[in-house]
């Protein structure tokens, strides 16, 4: 049986198999089916394959040496579903972009600094850039550290994150559907795509208090059902067409704070509950907070000028700096940054499924 050179890293609060570009067949069909076999999908268990039985674990980055200047390496990532046979490159993932520097210097292809090291690197996806700043001591990658961050036990090395180009990368604009706030089904809601196509509403006006545990959300069916109708129809507002088998747009309930933070979130992909909530999920969502008339804004509070905002989720908070100029129409964003930490679970060979 042929193996393929893998290394699983957890990312953020994801976790995802990363690969090579050459090291996988360059026809996209093979390659989606060897992904497929490799993470065990379609099963709802991903039994017989390294896949986590949920979205956030069933991610891979395709990662290759930049062939053109202004960057250092190339990064494609592939949400692949867990019961069902699907791999969809439609968005890119904040999370697992926190563990690509790293990997890349893994495997030769950017050299370590002696202290720190950073990369710069174009989210296909997107076609934006990245910059990935890590500690590499004596020219090496090292994953110890003492920064935690939220959804994740213990702690690790930090990785400042720095995204520019990022509004309107996936639906062409900032505020896809023109307007800051829109009704959909009778929902307000307002639709921002800062690097991650995201529909905020209240969790009021779904039924909900928008703090509840994410099991307890995730066994709401109905919240399920109103939830993949208000996204499906607010991605047609959006310009991004039948989104029925596609992951994008994520949906954001908002709700006043209640531990410290800026604003509470509960986050759905596409109708799964988040554990978290995805890094430029995070940051559409703060965007589209810190414009006048959106939906929640009210809800936020804001924190002092420079300040990131602290953003609330099922599993702790998760801090977003945001620099938006608000003198021009559409208002436009300057830079967003945070801070991930990740880890290498192992190096070696997967074998796919026959």
């Amino acid at each position: 049986m042929t193996g393929v050179r893998c290394m699983l890293m957890r990312g953020g609060t994801s976790k995802g198999a990363y690969f090579l570009a050459g090291d996988l067949p360059a026809d996209p069909a093979a390659r989606d089916d060897v992904l497929l076999r490799i993470m065990g999908t379609p099963d709802p268990r991903q039994l017989d394959g390294i896949g986590g039985a949920h979205p956030v674990t069933s991610k891979v980055a395709v990662v290759s040496a930049a062939n053109e200047p202004g960057h250092d390496v190339d990064y494609l990532f592939l949400q692949l579903g867990v019961a069902e046979a699907t791999v969809s490159d439609r968005q890119t993932c904040g999370n697992l972009l926190a563990g690509v520097g790293q990997f890349a210097v893994e495997r030769g292809l950017v050299p370590a600094g002696d202290e720190h090291t950073t990369v710069r690197v174009r989210l296909l996806n997107t076609g934006t850039i990245a910059v990935a700043t890590f500690p590499t001591p004596g020219g090496e990658v090292d994953y110890r550290g003492d920064t935690a961050i939220s959804g994740v036990p213990g702690t690790a090395a930090p990785v400042e994150l720095e995204f520019t180009g990022t509004a309107g990368s996936v639906c062409g604009s900032l505020l896809p559907t023109g307007h800051v706030r829109d009704d959909v089904g009778g929902i307000a809601v307002s639709c921002v795509d800062n690097g991650m196509p995201v529909v905020v509403a209240r969790a009021a006006d779904l039924g909900v208090t928008g703090c509840e545990p994410a099991g307890q959300l995730a066994a709401d069916t109905a919240l399920a059902g109103r939830i993949d109708a208000l996204r499906t129809e607010a991605g047609k507002l959006m310009g991004l067409g039948d989104v029925g088998a596609s992951s994008v747009p994520k949906t954001t309930l908002v709700a006043a704070p209640r531990d410290g933070g800026a604003i509470c979130t509960r986050t759905f992909i596409p109708v799964e509950t988040h554990p978290s909530i995805g890094v430029l999920g995070a940051i559409s969502v703060v965007t589209a907070l810190l414009l006048d008339g959106a939906v929640g804004r009210d809800l936020l509070v804001t924190p002092p000028a420079g300040e990131p905002v602290e953003v609330e989720h099922a599993s702790g908070k998760l801090a977003v700096g945001i620099e938006l100029d608000t003198t021009v129409t559409p208002p436009r964003v300057r830079r967003s940054t945070v801070f991930r930490t990740a880890r290498k679970l192992f190096d070696g060979t997967v074998f796919p499924r026959p």
